[in-house]
């Protein structure tokens, strides 16, 4: 298996994804700079955390005109695997593989801090290695992570079963309190119509061995590595 990790100015959290798609999935990582024009062949492709060019205008804005996200958009487009974590999360938005877009955090303060979230659904190559309504304890750490869409597009993210994580309590309540930036319906992740990309504020790459806290991250890799294990049967 092959992992491209895309990096932009100001990635950050690219040497987490790396390790975490090494070490969990067993897979060859590399990474692809973002003025690069191939993917070199991949079966994922992560957008990992970080503030690309500075968060200038508004995070992900620029990145999104890079030019390897023609080919990101180009591999999303035929059905392979994209995730895209914290930033990633942002710049797919802002690209339009992913509706809506993130906002400056409510509390107007940058958050980094455990939370939890509730597994919407299962049905997903990134979710089918948890249990439904499983509760994760997973880290944030953004300004910028306040999902928004219009109300027709939330009732259809709902109504689809697109809505794949929501922060919730430890006991698994989604309520305001537990809602660290102000997100739509506690909307922590998302995914495309196809169900092939993924966006996410949390953390996954950081909640992989006791010593960081939690190991909750490892089954959305592990789920990654299933469904592609399943395709190519």
């Amino acid at each position: 298996m092959r992992v491209a990790i895309v990096t932009f100015p100001g990635s950050n959290c690219d040497y987490d994804c790396y390790k975490a798609a090494e070490e969990v999935l067993g897979a060859e990582s590399y990474y692809v700079w973002h003025r690069e024009h191939d993917l070199r062949s991949p079966d994922v492709v992560i957008l990992p955390g970080g503030f690309s060019f500075g968060d200038y205008l508004r995070a992900g804005a620029i990145a999104r005109f890079s030019p390897i996200m023609r080919e990101v958009r180009a591999f999303a487009e035929s059905g392979g695997p994209t995730l895209g974590i914290c930033n990633g999360f942002q710049i797919l938005c802002e690209a339009g593989l992913l509706p809506g877009a993130l906002l400056r955090n409510a509390s107007l303060q940058y958050r980094s801090q455990p939370v939890y979230v509730r597994v919407e659904t299962t049905g997903t190559m990134f979710t089918s290695a948890y249990a439904p309504g499983q509760v994760l304890q997973i880290p944030i750490a953004h300004g910028e992570g306040n999902y928004v869409a219009e109300d027709a597009v939330l009732e259809r993210l709902e109504a689809e079963g697109r809505v794949v994580f929501r922060y919730v309590d430890e006991h698994g309540d989604a309520t305001s309190e537990a809602n660290p930036n102000g997100s739509a319906r506690n909307i922590a992740g998302i995914v495309n119509e196809a169900g092939n990309v993924l966006g996410l504020m949390p953390h996954p790459e950081r909640a992989l061995d006791p010593l960081l806290g939690s190991v909750d991250g490892r089954g959305m890799f592990e789920s990654v590595a299933r469904a592609l294990a399943g395709a190519a049967r």
